[in-house]
């Protein structure tokens, strides 16, 4: 299995997820301006909501399920 994926579907990994797209959506909706932040912000809200819903948005493209659990299992 990929390092990366097998990575992104630990707890670490899905802690990274969470953070990284708070992180965007708060610098989007505070430290940019107009559509550029809210644009910003809405792709913070994928890696927010993949870690939170543990899926892993990059593991089919390396042959891995999308499920952070059936990652984990296999």
């Amino acid at each position: 299995m990929n390092p990366f994926v097998s990575f992104m579907a630990s707890v670490n990994g899905r802690v990274v997820r969470v953070v990284a797209g708070i992180a965007l959506i708060v610098w989007g909706v505070w430290g940019l301006d107009g559509a550029v932040g809210v644009i910003v912000a809405v792709v913070g809200a994928v890696p927010l909501l993949a870690g939170v819903f543990d899926v892993c948005v990059l593991a089919p493209l390396f042959g891995n399920p999308f499920q952070g659990k059936d990652i984990r299992a296999g």
